[in-house]
């Protein structure tokens, strides 16, 4: 298993760029491929970004492709979302999640290991 705590959340205001990290513990991170979902409130859990074990692949969902980066660095067992031109809709929990030998790591229901979330509030 594989224990991820995320971390850089916080207000922003809109237009405004926020990091994110995702750092493993308890596990081989380069083992994982790497997924962050976010909830807002009221609504279902929604597929941000994903990036596979080495990295070379990357996944968004169409509304955030173009806005949001995801990355990952094995070395410091970290995955990292970029969040740019932040708008007010883009306030939600964000969670990171790791999968071992995922097949379609857009999918909710591929990933075994979640944290616990940070919060991105985005104001006008």
């Amino acid at each position: 298993q594989v224990h991820l705590v995320e971390s850089g959340g916080g207000s922003a205001q809109t237009g405004d760029s926020l990091t994110l990290s995702c750092t493993a513990s308890e596990g081989t991170f380069s083992n994982y491929d790497i997924g962050w979902f976010r909830q807002a409130p009221g609504k279902d859990q929604e597929f941000v970004a994903s990036i596979n074990w080495s990295g070379e692949d990357t996944y968004y969902a169409d509304s955030m492709k173009g806005r949001f980066t995801i990355s990952r660095d094995n070395a410091k067992q970290t995955a990292y979302l970029q969040l740019d031109n932040l708008k007010p809709e883009d306030t939600a929990v964000y969670s990171c999640a790791a999968t071992w030998q995922g097949v379609d790591i857009r999918l909710l229901y591929e990933f075994d290991y979640w944290g616990q979330g940070t919060q991105v509030i985005v104001s006008s």
